[in-house]
């Protein structure tokens, strides 16, 4: 009796330690967040800019990432898409820099750059010799303070963002009338219109107007500015030189509050006639990244869709309904949207998929995670973040992303928050904002294949399965 009493006492003490030393493991591999962070620089100009210099002495290259607290959500009526296609702008001629002589400076150097727009912002980002960073900050001023636009680059753009249009929504199946769905849900908000814009506001953009955009929103205090890499003594000498005469503007900028939605659930089916194959779109309405329930909703979309492990992945391993899943995580700075689209099996329906992904949440709602799993969705965010460490142009960009309540602590308090989620906490999220009032969109293609894949759902497994791999 008494070995059997020993056997247990320590089969448990095995188990609590080992849940202990992964947490502790992750805590001491985050010590490298903090070491960066007391190595990290900040300043703000007096015309608001902030500014963040972390160096690097072993690098041979800098990295300079800009964000503006400008996108889609700040694009007034008739002018959607402005946030976009004047990113293109940028790219194509300042007063100092005309024409292309940006990119063919920059390109002459080996120089990596590039930029982004979201709802929430645009960035941009410029990788280059650390002997060059006088030239490439003099640059970035310009066409950040002095864009030069007139007609005929307007013009080239416009046609340049329309074919990037074309491209990645309009020729893509499903694309363009899921996209229109999912901004319906949301009308009357600031993200109710997509970041690319429509057709008829690009095509009637001006010089003007795009001026005006740019007068309005790019101004040093919407803009955070982050040097990663080797840099020199008289970095922020050269700073200062190029941006500190840029004029604040005497307006405040534009706030944004957490969107008011009620959540109920929607379904709806969408039929393209260019899609090869049925597909299932589920959304949950969430948070966003600045709300106190960010990162255990965080922690919840990796441990259901996201991760590697995750549930769905899982359930995928042995006879799997499926044949593909995605889920991007969705976090806008007033609201964000938990998502996973999938592909069924031949013999899978639509709704049977979605049986299975609503069994998966209410088991999440009913039954609290272990801690060793917990740690381990920890561990997988920590990693992802560990992993940017030696990239200048990572690192950069993510300083310059930083939001106002991590100001002090741009790359450990997000971690702290994350490290901070209890398994109750993961169960209360699911509770609160997994409902029943999810959104459901069936992405389905013409009548012939939807016809031919309820025929395979009627057929014994193993004939459907050998059907399905001859087809696809």
């Amino acid at each position: 009796m008494r070995t059997h009493i020993v056997f247990f006492i320590a089969l448990a003490t095995s188990a609590f330690s080992n849940s202990l030393l992964a947490q502790c493991r992750a805590e001491y591999n985050a010590q490298a967040l903090y070491a960066l962070e007391a190595n990290l620089k900040t300043y703000t100009l007096e015309n608001g800019l902030t500014v963040r210099l972390l160096p690097m002495a072993d690098k041979q290259t800098v990295t300079i990432a800009s964000q503006f607290n400008l996108g889609a959500r700040n694009e007034a009526e008739g002018q959607s898409g402005y946030a976009h296609l004047f990113e293109h702008m940028l790219f194509k001629g300042s007063e100092n820099a005309p024409g292309d002589t940006y990119a063919q400076q920059l390109s002459a150097l080996g120089a990596r750059f590039n930029a982004s727009t979201h709802f929430d912002y645009t960035n941009y980002y410029v990788t280059l010799p650390s002997p060059a960073l006088e030239l490439g900050l003099y640059l970035e001023a310009d066409r950040f303070i002095r864009p030069s636009l007139n007609a005929t680059t307007v013009k080239n753009q416009q046609e340049t963002v329309l074919q990037e249009m074309a491209q990645t929504i309009d020729n893509q199946p499903y694309v363009r009338s899921a996209m229109a769905f999912l901004l319906d849900q949301v009308q009357g908000t600031p993200y109710g219109h997509g970041i690319i814009g429509s057709h008829e506001d690009i095509l009637q953009a001006t010089p003007e107007s795009l001026t005006a955009f740019h007068r309005a929103y790019y101004r040093p205090d919407a803009m955070q500015l982050s040097l990663v890499g080797k840099l020199s003594p008289q970095t922020l000498q050269w700073i200062e030189q190029n941006f500190a005469t840029w004029p604040k503007p005497a307006t405040t900028e534009p706030r944004f509050t957490e969107l008011n939605i009620q959540p109920k659930q929607v379904h709806a089916e969408l039929v393209d006639e260019r899609g090869p194959w049925p597909g299932l779109l589920l959304a949950w309405h969430t948070v966003g990244k600045n709300h106190p329930d960010a990162a255990a909703i965080q922690l919840l979309e990796g441990y259901l869709f996201q991760n590697t492990a995750s549930a769905i992945t899982k359930m995928s391993q042995h006879n799997p309904a499926q044949m593909l899943s995605y889920s991007l995580p969705f976090e806008l700075e007033n609201h964000g949207i938990a998502n996973i689209v999938l592909v069924p099996r031949a013999r899978t329906s639509l709704d049977a998929l979605v049986e299975k992904v609503l069994g998966l949440v209410a088991q999440t709602q009913q039954e609290t995670l272990d801690e060793t799993s917990l740690c381990a969705l920890k561990q997988v965010w920590l990693n992802n973040r560990l992993q940017q460490l030696s990239d200048t142009q990572a690192l950069a960009t993510q300083l310059s992303a930083t939001s106002v309540q991590d100001k002090d602590h741009p790359f450990s308090a997000q971690w702290q928050r994350i490290n901070a989620v209890t398994a109750g906490d993961i169960q209360r999220v699911a509770k609160q904002y997994f409902t029943q009032n999810y959104v459901r969109v069936d992405l389905l293609p013409p009548w012939y294949i939807r016809w031919g894949k309820t025929l395979l759902e009627w057929l014994p497994g193993d004939m459907s399965d050998s059907l399905e791999d001859a087809v696809l």
